[in-house]
Order: structure tokens, then sequence, then C-alpha cells
């Protein structure tokens, strides 16, 4: 007769067969090591502990600022107020706003922040997680790279073990602490979506990462960790066409960020190093024309006489690949790392010319406008130009200015005014000043020739 046996007692019969078997031959019983059904979870924790060693080094910071009132003309009119019996109406307002920090040297009590966190600011307080709260002094602040140096009297301070951003890949795990909608401190988690971002703001230094963590509003000036709690970036911004937060945001890489607060501390601001070229990315349509077979790094566009750069050969047409050994992505990693690196130091340069590689040592000097704002009309104010090659370069473009309104991007090379070639700052300057009502700017943007009509 064939008897049916589930097979859970299968199992069962099988295990008490075996244990009687080895009971009976002498042999000892091991003890069965059971598997925790939330053996994964308790691995997944972990990060709850790097997280309760690292939250205390990332606090809110609460900023009273003074705003012009918002007030109707009339109530500034003595007679008005004089005949409705009013009172003199303030003339400020106080400002509340919130944002994030990080203690990244709890010795000397330094907070790192964003610049638009502190912009404006009367009064600053930082507010640790255990809730003491403390009056900051401002060290300083530089808002082309949108960092901020407090500095605060406290003991008992945590601060955030420094990482290496040159080692993230895009899909690591990071984690965005901060303060957002003046909630509190919260943590959040994503990957690292990208790296290199540059562009956000035409104006800036630039060389983001891109996060999905959450960043919303109150996160600016938090701390953007790896999975083992070490500080690879500080959150500043995010894209958000709705308003919140849609999975793009971004954060200074913490080297940049380093190089910025050392200036700081030790002059109180930021002296941006220069070599004396214009340069733009290097794009596969020159590439081609210039025949290389890379597209990685910065095309040279034009040497200012006597600048460190025309001391050691390098011409107009060179392509810039790296520098101290690193390789160049593109023009905004070029402008970083020479921008970002003390005045009267030294950097190796490579460069391909005729497709041989030529490396010098290049002198950093102080940027004291060597590119120049143009005498524009009004409607194109707010560009800074430098001259290159027979034509004139867009080095910078002030966000919300004339300029930028009327579609001119850092970049542009502008050949021609109304159809009136030009080869330097003065003739665009001339011709801008002859010009009668409409502009007509003709362009070369990426590889590509434009006209930029401008009413």
């Amino acid at each position: 007769m064939i008897v049916y046996m589930p097979p859970r007692a299968q199992r069962f019969f099988a295990v008490v067969v075996t244990t009687i078997f080895l009971a009976f031959s002498g042999c000892a019983v091991a003890p069965v090591a059971a598997q925790s059904p939330f053996a994964e979870t308790v691995e997944a924790r972990s990060l709850a502990d790097v997280l309760e060693d690292v939250t205390p080094a990332v606090v809110n910071i609460a900023v009273t600022s003074r705003a012009p009132a918002e007030t109707n003309p009339l109530f500034n009119d003595p007679y008005y107020r004089r005949f409705f019996d009013l009172p003199q109406m303030p003339q400020q307002r106080h400002k509340m706003s919130a944002g994030s920090g990080v203690i990244v040297d709890a010795a000397n009590g330094y907070v790192l922040t964003n610049h638009h966190v502190i912009e404006g600011a009367g009064d600053i307080a930082v507010t640790l997680k255990d809730r003491r709260r403390f009056a900051a002094e401002l060290v300083g602040s530089d808002k082309a790279t949108d960092i901020a140096v407090l500095k605060i009297e406290a003991e008992r301070l945590t601060e955030l073990p420094i990482g290496n951003p040159d080692l993230l890949r895009v899909g690591d795990d990071v984690v965005a602490i901060g303060n957002p909608f003046g909630l509190g401190q919260t943590v959040t988690s994503g990957i690292v979506s990208a790296l290199g971002r540059s562009g956000i703001n035409v104006e800036g230094y630039e060389d983001f990462i891109q996060t999905d963590a959450s960043i919303n509003p109150g996160n600016s000036g938090g701390a953007l960790i790896t999975g083992d709690g070490r500080l690879v970036g500080i959150n500043t911004a995010i894209i958000a066409p709705a308003g919140g937060n849609v999975g793009i945001g971004f954060a200074v890489p913490i080297d940049m960020a380093q190089a910025v607060m050392r200036q700081l501390i030790e002059h109180g601001q930021v002296s941006r190093g220069r070599i004396g070229v214009a340069i733009q990315d290097l794009t596969p349509d020159l590439a081609e024309a210039l025949g290389i077979e890379r597209i990685r790094g910065a095309v040279v566009g034009s040497v200012e006489e006597q600048a460190p750069a025309a001391h050691v050969g390098l011409q107009a047409g060179d392509v810039i690949v790296a520098v101290d050994g690193q390789e160049i992505t593109g023009a905004p990693d070029l402008r970083n790392r020479i921008g970002l690196t003390p005045v009267g130091s030294t950097v190796e340069i490579a460069w391909l010319r005729d497709g041989e590689r030529n490396v010098a040592r290049v002198r950093i000097e102080a940027d004291n406008g060597g590119a120049i704002a143009a005498t524009f009309p009004q409607k194109l104010s707010g560009a800074i130009l430098q001259d290159a090659s027979g034509n004139v370069f867009v080095e910078t473009v002030e966000p919300n200015s004339a300029a930028a309104m009327a579609g001119l991007r850092a970049g542009d090379v502008i050949v021609a005014v109304n159809r009136q070639p030009v080869q330097s700052r003065e003739d665009l300057s001339s011709a801008l000043r002859a010009a009668r009502g409409t502009i007509a700017l003709d362009l070369f943007r990426g590889g590509n020739r434009l006209l930029l009509v401008i009413r």
C-alpha cells in the first residue's frame, strides 16, 4: 500500500530518522544554526548604525535678514498719512529662512553651507542635533561655487569624515541629510545619477554630483554621504519644473568645497587663478577639424600676450587634455581646476598639437579681470568678453541679466554685428554703439553658426 506524505511531513520525517540514526551510531549531533527570517533586515540596518555616528555633524541653519517692507506708496505720503491719521510705516521687515550645514572641523567649529543660504543674512544661528543653539560668525562666502563657511564656538562637536568624490561611480549609493521645509533633520537615500554636471548656473564654477536622493528647499548646505558615512558633497540645487523634488538634485564635490574653504579661512575671499587662455569644449566637429581622435578636452581659442600660457608656448588651436596628470573632460573642468588653484602655485599642463603631446609647468596668476565687460547697450549688459583669434569670445553671462535674457550664452563666439565683421572687443563696442534698433549677432555656438536677433 502506498501512503501519500505531504512535503513538510517528509522533511520532518527525514530529520527525525537522521537524528535517531546519529544518536544510535554514537555521533554527536551538532546544533543547527537557524536562519533568521530577519537576517537581511538586520544587515540592511547597518546604514542606521552609520547614521547614528554622522547625523550629529549635520546642523540646521536659521537666517534672519532684512528686506524692504512692501507697502503702498501712498502710506509714505505725509499728507495722506496726516489726512487719515496713519502711523509711519516700517521701511524694513525681518525675513526668516532656514537651511542646513555640515561640521567639517570640530576643533575649530567650522561649518560648511551654501552661499545662497546665508546671502544677505543679518543674524545666523546654528542648531545641533542635540538641540544646542549657537550664534554663528560668517567667515566668508563665494557665490561662484555657492559655498560659505561659518564658525561657531562650541564644545563636543562631531565632524564628518571626508570622502573622495573622484572614487564615485554612477550607481553608487548615497544619502542626503538636511532640514527640508524646516521640518528638522531628515535623511533620504538614492544613487549617484551622474558626475561632472555643469551648465546649471552659467556664472558659476561647477562640477556637480547629480543624485536622485530627495533634496528639497531647506536641504541646501546639507551633507551628501556615501554608504560608509563619508562626506562627498554639499547639497546645493535641484531642477524642479513643478516646484518640488523630481529626482534631479546636485551637490558640490567636497574637494571643491574644501579648496574654497581654505581660501575663505585664510583670506576671507577666493582669488581666482588664470593662465591667460580663452577656451571651449572639444566637440566631435572640432576634433575632426583638428585631426584629433579623442573628444575630451578643452580647445584653446586664444592666448593673451605675456600671460603664463604664452610663456610656455600654448597657441590657439591647442587642445588641453590634462592638468597635473588628471584628464580634462571639457572647458568647465579646466576652468574649475585652474580657477580654484591657489594663485602663485604651478601646475603641469598637457596639450595636443598636430598629434603630438606637449607638457609644461605653468604658473597660476591672479584673475584681475583679464576678461572685461564690453561697453554694451543696456539690452546686452551683463556679458564678460575676451578677444579670441580675430573674434570675440563670451566668457560669462550674468544670470537674469539683459544679455542672458537676449539669448547670449557663455562660450559663444561673436563674429559679426549686423553683418559687419568684428575682430576685437573694441570692434564689437563700436558696432553696437552704431547699431540702431534691431541687433543681429553672428555667432558660433557648439561648432554651429547661428544668427541671434535682439530687438
